[in-house]
């Protein structure tokens, strides 16, 4: 008889060796990786780290487990906020068909058992694999369009399996008790789009990591659940969040056709629905080497749905609105020629003149041709001539991707405040040659910081 579903995707996850995933497969989990400790060490410089670090670090007292660019906290406490760490500054993956950031749910947890266990970088790798896969699959069989008609946010329901499978691989769950796993994770799942705009979105990334971590904890220790969580017919997470859902999608191909693949970067902080945008205003200034003073207007087309929930920012407060705001990307583009956390501090996005240009000289319309992250960037010059570029794949999807000399950049950009030059390229070394680690400690000692206790502002001790 055919598995179903869940116990289907449990057999995947529990059985996944390193040999089973295709080399190039493997490369691009490196890349998520090292991608993931950039936006984790850039966290730190995050408006609401503060208060989530005070947070974990009240779970529990004890200092087992390391924070990425920080120092010690609990297991729980580690996996909240090495998650949210990921995506406190906006700038990290994206799983764009189902606008689901998988890396934060995944990575963290992934880590902290494999430092827990002294496991080596070839068990840390099969566990990356197998927890991005799990979370995009459920994501495509969700449906959804209908899942986000519904009003549901992908991370804090698709995340908590993707951390249990993570979780679960590294503490060698069988099947079974895998499939409980995510009946554990199942229970869990929550988060909706009442919260965008706010950092509760954020939030749901790092509740989905821990999540998933104590759901594989808990099967681990003979706690009963369902082994049928999707499809069950009552309650079950296809019936229930949205109409049935796709089954199918998530075992088509399974293990020869990886999802994960599918998983965009950014190479710019900023929200993941614009980077077609500043994809194409990078071009456009680059391209005609174009000046603030040339410029009368920048107007940018993008999709109905980039632009109800981007274009809404022209008079942006704070750094959280900024960074979700087309106006102000494009007025820091053009006037700087980065977008780096620098152009998203209070001295750089409060000074008058980018405010007034974002404001008064950006104009956003909803174009229903444009689609997903598609944008057009067009500039009225001052002499009257009219200059257009149109972005369909920005830099980081997974049609364009980027290198990991790129990401290697992002990463040292980043590092370079919390550790040295030479233990940042000792970090960039250790990842690219992950499957020869003999243990995951000794990348995670290389992350901790190294910065003297008062530069250290936003993590808990």
């Amino acid at each position: 008889m055919q598995d179903h579903p869940t116990l289907a995707l449990a057999r995947f996850a529990s059985t996944l060796k390193f040999e089973s995933i295709p080399a190039a497969t493997r490369e691009y989990c490196k890349d998520l990786l090292l991608d993931t400790l950039a936006c984790a060490i850039a966290g730190h410089q995050g408006e609401e780290t503060r208060q989530v670090a005070a947070f974990a670090s009240a779970l529990a007292q004890s200092s087992e487990s390391s924070i990425i660019g920080g120092e010690r906290l609990s297991l729980a406490g580690a996996t909240l906020l090495n998650a949210y760490l990921v995506t406190a500054v906006t700038m990290c993956d994206i799983h764009r068909s189902t606008l689901t950031h998988v890396t934060p749910e995944v990575m963290p947890p992934a880590l902290l058992i494999a430092e827990r266990d002294d496991l080596g970088g070839k068990d840390l790798l099969v566990a990356i694999a197998a927890g991005c896969e799990i979370t995009t699959r459920i994501g495509v069989s969700l449906d959804f369009p209908e899942f986000r008609r519904r009003g549901w946010h992908g991370p804090g329901v698709m995340g908590p399996f993707g951390s249990a499978a993570a979780v679960g691989r590294l503490i060698g769950l069988d099947t079974e008790t895998m499939a409980k796993a995510f009946g554990l994770a199942g229970s869990q799942a929550a988060g909706t789009f009442a919260a965008w705009g706010t950092p509760t979105v954020k939030f749901h990334q790092c509740r989905g990591a821990l999540s998933g971590l104590m759901a594989a904890l808990l099967a681990q220790q003979g706690f009963l659940a369902t082994q049928e969580f999707l499809t069950a017919k009552d309650g079950g997470l296809y019936n229930t969040y949205t109409d049935g859902g796709k089954p199918d999608l998530a075992l088509e191909g399974l293990g020869t056709r990886w999802e994960l693949e599918q998983i965009a970067l950014r190479l710019w902080p900023s929200a993941s629905t614009i980077q077609g945008m500043v994809s194409a205003m990078f071009d456009l200034v680059e391209q005609h080497d174009l000046k603030p003073e040339q410029v009368r207007r920048i107007r940018v087309s993008m999709g109905e749905t980039a632009t109800r929930m981007h274009g809404i920012f022209p008079r942006y407060q704070g750094k959280f609105d900024a960074l979700l705001s087309t106006h102000y990307a494009a007025s820091a583009i053009l006037h700087d020629r980065e977008l780096t956390l620098a152009q998203f501090e209070p001295g750089r996005y409060n000074d008058p003149k980018l405010k007034a240009f974002a404001a008064d000289n950006v104009e956003v319309i909803a174009d229903a041709s444009l689609k997903e992250v598609q944008s057009v960037v067009a500039a009225e010059l001052v002499d009257g001539k009219r200059i257009e570029v149109r972005c369909d794949t920005p830099r980081g999807a997974p049609e364009n991707r980027l290198t990991r000399a790129q990401i290697e950049a992002k990463f040292r950009t980043y590092a370079k405040a919390r550790m040295s030059a030479a233990r940042i390229e000792e970090v960039i070394a250790t990842v690219a040659k992950l499957e020869a680690l003999g243990s995951v400690r000794k990348l995670m000692d290389l992350l901790r910081s190294q910065a003297p206790a008062a530069a250290r502002k936003s993590v808990a001790a």
